[in-house]
């Protein structure tokens, strides 16, 4: 499958090894929780996809545009508000770029960031369903 991620873990505490075709990356936990901080840990790999997916999009729209983008920065942070109903979980961006870009393109850069596909993915109603294999 073009879409299938596949995760393991093995014998050391937390350390997860996640493979997407010929890409790996290390997924861990900070020592202080039990990990072995090999890897950055899986809720700020959220919004790293986010963050990435966000800078890509607007990146190949300038491109195709031959706007002069020279650099974009995403900041993401997150807060988690729990109540008796439901639990609401609020991502905050911040985008800047950089290059000679007048108002106008900066205000439909910002617009293109929230077209990225993980933008409308979390956006989105998801179901997740976990099965044995």
């Amino acid at each position: 499958m073009d879409n299938e991620v596949i995760v393991s873990i093995g014998k050391i505490p937390y350390t997860t090894t996640v493979q997407y075709g010929k890409h790996q990356i290390t997924v861990d936990e900070p020592e202080d929780v039990g990990g072995e901080d090999q890897g950055i840990n899986p809720t700020p790999l959220l919004l790293s996809s986010l963050g990435s997916c966000k800078a890509i999009t607007v990146k190949m729209y300038a491109d195709r545009k031959n706007w002069p983008l020279e650099e974009v920065l995403v900041r993401l942070s997150y807060e988690v508000q729990t109540s008796e109903q439901q639990q609401t979980t609020y991502i905050q961006c911040f985008i800047s770029f950089k290059g000679d870009l007048d108002e106008v393109q900066k205000q439909r850069l910002f617009k293109i960031a929230e077209k990225c596909p993980v933008h409308k993915i979390l956006s989105n109603p998801i179901v997740i369903t976990s099965n044995h294999l």
